[in-house]
């Protein structure tokens, strides 16, 4: 109901579980697909990770709360573009469905500061074998692209990356886009979970 009625928006198709997802992106090739976590054979996680390993994956909203932390966290490392409150206001949904579909962010700085502060509170115990992967992928970037990267980190917009690295705009986005190709990641909240994992935010 709320994306239906959207000029620039047309639902292709809907899938009542996570294993129907599949099959269903395969017949109606989305641009977008709009997941919930929660459903009752096949968890949105599970359905995210199948998608973004396709040869060319649709961007994937996941619809959760903040009190599903570890469900989050995995949804954005299997390359989900971002997430999305249960009770946001549907003009924001549709805005955040128009967002990923033109590749650009999804996430609000202040929403990627919560959710990277939920989700980064005290070491992983035992060898932490995220953090050397994360720091031996940012080892090859080069000074500037990790004072990017450090930002990303911090949930900066591009306009504040701009003023804060005496930058402009359009040359702030080339480096996120380097970021992105280099790492071999799919959006910035990647980057910022990878920055954090490194423990330079």
């Amino acid at each position: 109901m709320i994306l239906g009625g959207v000029p620039d928006v047309r639902v292709v198709g809907e899938a009542a579980d996570g294993d129907e997802v599949p099959a269903a992106v395969a017949r109606c090739t989305p641009d977008v697909v709009l997941m919930d976590i929660r459903m009752p054979r096949v968890d949105g996680l599970a359905a995210t990770e199948a998608l973004r390993a396709l040869p060319d994956p649709p961007e994937v909203l996941v619809l959760t709360t903040f009190d599903a932390d570890e469900q989050v966290l995995r949804a954005l490392r299997a390359g989900a573009g971002g997430f999305l409150l249960k009770d946001t206001p549907p003009a924001e949904i549709v805005r955040a469905v128009l967002r990923v579909a033109a590749g650009e962010a999804t996430l609000s700085p202040t929403v990627t500061r919560q959710l990277i502060s939920h989700l980064t509170v005290g070491p992983t115990p035992g060898p932490d074998r995220r953090r050397d992967r994360a720091l031996r992928l940012l080892a090859g970037l080069t000074e500037r692209e990790r004072e990017v990267a450090v930002a990303l980190g911090h949930g900066r917009t591009n306009a504040e990356i701009s003023a804060e690295l005496f930058m402009s705009v359009a040359t702030v986005k080339a480096y996120v886009s380097r970021l992105l190709t280099k790492l071999a990641l799919n959006n910035r909240v990647q980057v910022a979970l990878l920055v954090h994992d490194a423990g330079l935010v």
